[in-house]
């Protein structure tokens, strides 16, 4: 990744694309930010739960949807590769498009950077006045504040044809503040093949909710609430029968159980922190080194993942088999 800056020598931040993990906010995952429509939504979202209030108000060019949101995932997995390498950061930033349509798994033909442009344009236009906070948990005050999900962006570079070559993004202080406090959690880049709206929700929610645990239950009525969902309840309980009969949320299987209550399991054994093999500094050192742009701990997480799926071995040497692990993959 090449090296970002800070507002306090430049105010800009270069993107460099190196298959960094992605990452999204908390915020975002936990609660209904993103239209689920694939038609433009104009309706404004008015939600509350547990204390927490959002309205959402869309512009003329409707609301920024679930799958607009891969912008920001892209910016905040930059940002985040950034900062754990010990770089600077900026809240504009500077990417390039075609790196953001690979990164998310777009084709990069002439209308996938039409759609890119429109996706930057409902970003921009969409209005969030919300009394979350985001930042250092000792640094909030509940406040009300309103703003869009993407401050300003511009075209810097256009081919001779006219096609966006170069963007430069300003995030709102809102999600930067998410971004610094590092509020963020890695996806399963399988999050960007899933083609159905209400499947990339689930994979949010679950991913929010069930993290280490072994089990998180939701009733269908507060999926319903939570994904944003505009369905009445039987048809979004019919859309959620599909996905668990597909079985295509990574990383989760879900069960339908009585009472109308969804159970969401991790397909992978949950490691508890104090049962993970330790690695020296040195060795995630070497590891950055062999993986530049990578995020290093995720590659850590998916390394325990596979040491635990295979029997949780006792390891002589973890250092060395995490490097050689790491060879392999």
């Amino acid at each position: 990744m090449s090296t970002g800056v800070t507002a306090g020598t430049a105010d800009f931040f270069v993107c460099d694309f190196l298959a960094v993990s992605p990452k999204h906010d908390l915020a975002s995952m936990e609660h209904p930010l993103f239209s689920l429509s694939t038609r433009p939504d104009r309706r404004i979202l008015s939600y509350a739960h547990n204390g927490h209030e959002i309205t959402v108000t869309p512009s003329v060019k409707g609301r920024a949807t679930i799958f607009d949101a891969d912008i920001l995932i892209f910016c905040i997995s930059q940002l985040m590769a950034a900062l754990n390498a010990g770089r600077p950061v900026a809240r504009t930033l500077t990417l390039t498009a075609h790196d953001l349509l690979r990164a998310t798994g777009r084709e990069t033909s002439g209308d996938s950077y039409r759609r890119l442009r429109e996706a930057f344009e409902r970003l921009a236009g969409t209005r969030i006045t919300t009394n979350i906070t985001t930042g250092p948990k000792d640094d909030l005050i509940e406040t009300t504040t309103g703003f869009g999900l993407i401050e300003s962006w511009e075209i810097v570079r256009r081919t001779r044809a006219g096609r966006m070559v170069s963007v430069s993004v300003t995030l709102s202080e809102w999600l930067y503040r998410a971004v610094l406090s590092k509020s963020v959690l890695t996806l399963n880049r399988d999050y960007f093949s899933l083609r159905k709206p209400l499947e990339r929700r689930i994979y949010e929610l679950a991913r929010k909710h069930c993290g280490r645990q072994p089990e998180w239950r939701a009733s269908v009525e507060v999926l319903l609430k939570k994904s944003g969902s505009a369905s009445p309840r039987r048809v979004f309980r019919a859309m959620l029968r599909e996905i668990i009969r597909a079985d295509t949320i990574p990383d989760y299987q879900l069960v339908e159980e009585p009472g109308d209550i969804i159970s969401f399991t991790p397909r992978h054994a949950v490691i508890d922190a104090a049962d993970a093999p330790l690695l020296a500094p040195e060795t995630l050192e070497e590891a950055r080194r062999t993986m530049p742009g990578y995020d290093v701990y995720a590659l850590v997480a998916e390394w325990q993942g596979f040491w635990a799926d295979t029997g949780r071995k006792p390891l002589r040497n973890p250092d060395r088999a995490f490097l050689g692990w790491l060879a392999r993959r």
